[in-house]
């Protein structure tokens, strides 16, 4: 299991486990390997099916006992190669993740790298080198609950309907949704899942903070095409895609400029300089709410060109600025 990446470590910890379970005469079994990992049998059934079929396991089942064993004792389980590289990815996520989710990702890296050294050897890396070292930091983020994240994970990982209660700031009410969960974003340090609410009969966005009691609803449900569903993930600038995108054009002055031309705002942005040392950014926006509150970040070091209506946006709201400061 050369060059293999972060799933492929995980897996291969449900291997170790079942090969040192058949090796010491437990005679392990689909039942027993899901509830060792929180998985669902179906999940564990693959799993042995992978171990018997490309790795060469010699499975055999007794019947008898209701769980495996080798039918060749010589049988010797590959080992996994790590590399110095790989081993870094895998720290520097749990870096990087330490307050996600409540730090239920965090822990769980943390826990599979020490496992990972266990098996590989150490190569110069420590948990207390890459504290050292690295990392990250977020602000303005709304926290998930490490409960809340795992059961939408599990939900969107089994196709399972996910109900809970949900706060919308925007009405300050609380409905009760259940949706079919179909991608989880990972947004400027917040969790968004993109799911179709049939109530709705389209797809939404509900960030996991504020999601209450969530849990498993009954049944199991078909994803729908992601070509349905990928252009509400980065076709414009900002979280909110649900209209059609139109080009805003920003021009920055020229101090202001040396900065924005070192960052990157949207995928498809375009940027122009002009004679006088500022700077013009176009950026595709379906939604103005998000860069309005950008654009407001840099006063009077940015100009909205385009649209008018997003000028007269934010002409409003410096006026009601101006009021609120005034002597």
């Amino acid at each position: 299991m050369q060059g293999a990446n972060l799933g492929d470590f995980l897996s291969y910890e449900r291997f170790v486990w079942f090969d040192r379970q058949v090796r010491r005469e437990r005679y392990p079994n689909a039942t027993s390997l899901a509830g060792q990992f929180e998985i669902s049998v179906r999940t564990a059934r693959r799993a042995i099916d992978f171990m018997r079929d490309m790795l060469d396991a010699p499975l055999e089942y007794d019947a008898t006992r209701k769980g495996f064993f080798y039918s060749d004792g010589s049988f010797d389980f590959p080992q996994i190669q790590a590399t110095q590289e790989e081993l870094l990815a895998i720290l520097l996520a749990q870096s990087l993740l330490t307050h996600s989710a409540g730090g239920l990702i965090s822990r769980d890296i943390n826990r599979f790298g020490r496992k990972l050294f266990a098996v590989t050897g150490s190569v110069g890396l420590t948990e207390d080198r890459i504290s050292d070292l690295f990392s990250a930091t977020w602000n303005g983020y709304s926290p998930a609950p490490a409960a809340t994240f795992r059961i939408v994970s599990q939900a969107l990982l089994h196709n399972n309907f996910l109900n809970f209660d949900y706060r919308s700031p925007l009405v300050d009410e609380v409905s009760n949704r259940t949706v079919e969960p179909h991608h989880l974003q990972h947004y400027m340090g917040s969790w968004i899942l993109l799911a179709w609410c049939p109530a709705r009969q389209g797809f939404r966005k509900f960030v996991l903070s504020r999601m209450d009691n969530p849990h498993l609803a009954a049944g199991i449900f078909a994803s729908r095409p992601r070509a349905q569903w990928d252009c509400l993930l980065n076709r414009g600038f900002g979280i909110f895609q649900d209209r059609e995108c139109e080009p805003v054009v920003l021009r920055f002055s020229a101090e202001r400029a040396r900065w924005i031309s070192e960052q990157a705002w949207h995928p498809l942005q375009e940027i122009s300089f002009l004679p006088a040392g500022s700077m013009e950014l176009i950026i595709p926006v379906a939604d103005f709410r998000e860069i309005k509150l950008k654009i407001l970040q840099f006063g009077a070091d940015v100009e909205v060109i385009k649209p008018q209506e997003l000028r007269n946006e934010l002409r409003r709201e410096i006026e009601k600025m101006r009021h609120l400061y005034k002597e």
